[in-house]
């Protein structure tokens, strides 16, 4: 319902900023502070967010990520291939109660 509102009812104490996810705002925060809760246990390089820490793993591992097919983009999760794979499908499995766009 937001979207079609345009209502953003999470506001950033320090610059203003507003989101209409709390978990967006929560990220945003940790670019006011040096805050990086995300550790690698292998060299001690630290991350503000997980999927950073999990991007850097790979070049300790050597593991190989899932690849996009069609632009490249990897992912360390098979879920996030086929979210994005959409992008490139035009597939919206997903309508609005309101509106019914996807």
């Amino acid at each position: 319902m937001r979207a079609h509102t345009g209502e953003k009812t999470f506001r950033c104490r320090i610059c203003g900023k507003c989101f209409r996810i709390r978990k967006f705002l929560t990220t945003h925060m940790q670019t006011h502070t040096s805050e990086k809760p995300f550790t690698c246990q292998i060299c001690g390089k630290c991350f503000r967010r997980n999927n950073q820490l999990t991007r850097h793993r790979t070049t300790h591992t050597g593991a190989k990520p899932l690849t996009c097919g069609t632009c490249g983009k990897w992912f360390p999760k098979h879920s996030r291939l086929t979210i994005h794979m959409r992008t490139h499908t035009g597939e919206k499995p997903f309508a609005c109660e309101t509106c019914g766009k996807c």
